[in-house]
């Protein structure tokens, strides 16, 4: 768990992603329990409710699974599942702007793709 939290940024949400890239990044695995609401609140100091927000939305999207009376755990396919979200939204947030921004500039495909594999040679 982080140390600490952004105070810019709702709590829940924060929450959601650090498991989420705690399960990317393979520290926590398909099968694996997670910390569970109380723990979160304890760690941050925050509302068990606050952290369940979070939790909840992960289970929701398949992320997690629940075993009565012993906490919540990661699916199989909860690390694709994860990637693919995370790709789609490196997609819309980063690729498109980039795409549009390089169409206003008249820098073609060819030459942001040079640009995209570290070549500064292009054409103008």
């Amino acid at each position: 768990m982080k140390n600490h939290l952004d105070d810019n940024r709702p709590i829940f949400l924060q929450i959601k992603e650090q498991l989420e890239d705690s399960i990317i990044n393979d520290s926590i695995k398909a099968g694996e329990r997670v910390p569970s609401t109380n723990e979160f609140a304890a760690f941050y100091k925050i509302n068990p409710a606050t952290a369940a927000k979070g939790i909840n939305e992960l289970v929701a999207e398949g992320i997690l699974f629940k075993r009565r009376g012993v906490g919540m755990f990661v699916t199989d396919n909860a690390k694709e599942i994860l990637i693919e979200k995370r790709k789609q939204t490196f997609y819309e947030n980063f690729i498109l702007p980039l795409r549009e921004e390089a169409k206003k500039l008249r820098i073609s495909e060819k030459d942001l793709m040079r640009m995209m594999e570290g070549e500064h040679d292009y054409e103008n």
